[in-house]
């Protein structure tokens, strides 16, 4: 298959975001559906709330400081699980018991890059099942260098790493690119740099945009739009 027929989406995602990782589960239908387009998937960071401390919150204690009620909690989570479920996930908000700083795990998700394309999505999956379907803690180290080696990184490389500063300022510099860019809430979807598509639309809509991006690709029309 030639380039031509090919683009780039960047996901703008912080993998404690339900929607996103719906998102994800609709991205992947969408590039299924959009048949003879190859579609390169890069992820590219967001921090819903960088104020967490490393070690993280108490998870109820953080949702009620932030929403006021249980019941206004309850509501958020029962408007996202029966979506979540469409798309094959099992959420159980209930067993998250730590509201994660997500700094590191997006410092692991970058060096997945470096490694390839598959291991990163291999990555990006593996925590959203892990914070969403398993109450894992993925601003713990251990759980990030489980999860890198489950995606096929080297572990060891992983372990030396994450206790430095190691691509600390470079995944804050992209959170900032990404504020810059106006993106305000996650996930969103950067199809060839270009054009955006906000939200975890569903994957007709996706798939509509990755065909439409790739026919204006394929005729030389992208370039005399940038």
């Amino acid at each position: 298959m030639s380039d031509d027929n090919s683009i780039t989406v960047d996901v703008v995602s912080d993998v404690v975001c339900p929607w996103c990782f719906v998102g994800q589960r609709r991205l992947d239908k969408a590039i299924a559906a959009a048949g003879g387009v190859q579609v390169h998937v890069r992820w590219r960071p967001f921090q819903l709330d960088p104020t967490i401390p490393p070690e993280g919150k108490d998870r109820r204690e953080y949702m009620l400081a932030k929403f006021g009620s249980d019941e206004r909690i309850r509501q958020m989570h029962a408007r996202v699980e029966p979506l979540g479920e469409a798309e094959g996930i099992n959420f159980a908000f209930d067993a998250i018991k730590v509201a994660a700083n997500t700094l590191d795990a997006h410092r692991v998700i970058r060096w997945a890059g470096a490694a390839g394309e598959a291991v990163q999505n291999r990555l990006v999956r593996r925590l959203f099942q892990l914070y969403f379907e398993k109450g894992g803690n993925i601003g713990d180290h251990a759980v990030l260098i489980d999860a890198a080696r489950e995606a096929g990184m080297d572990a060891a490389v992983v372990e030396t790493l994450l206790p430095t500063d190691a691509d600390v300022e470079e995944v804050r510099t992209e959170i900032a690119t990404a504020s810059r860019m106006g993106i305000t809430g996650v996930p969103c979807f950067l199809l060839e740099g270009k054009y955006a598509v906000m939200g975890a639309q569903d994957a007709d809509t996706l798939t509509d945009a990755i065909r439409q991006v790739a026919a204006a690709k394929a005729k030389g029309e992208l370039e005399k739009a940038g």
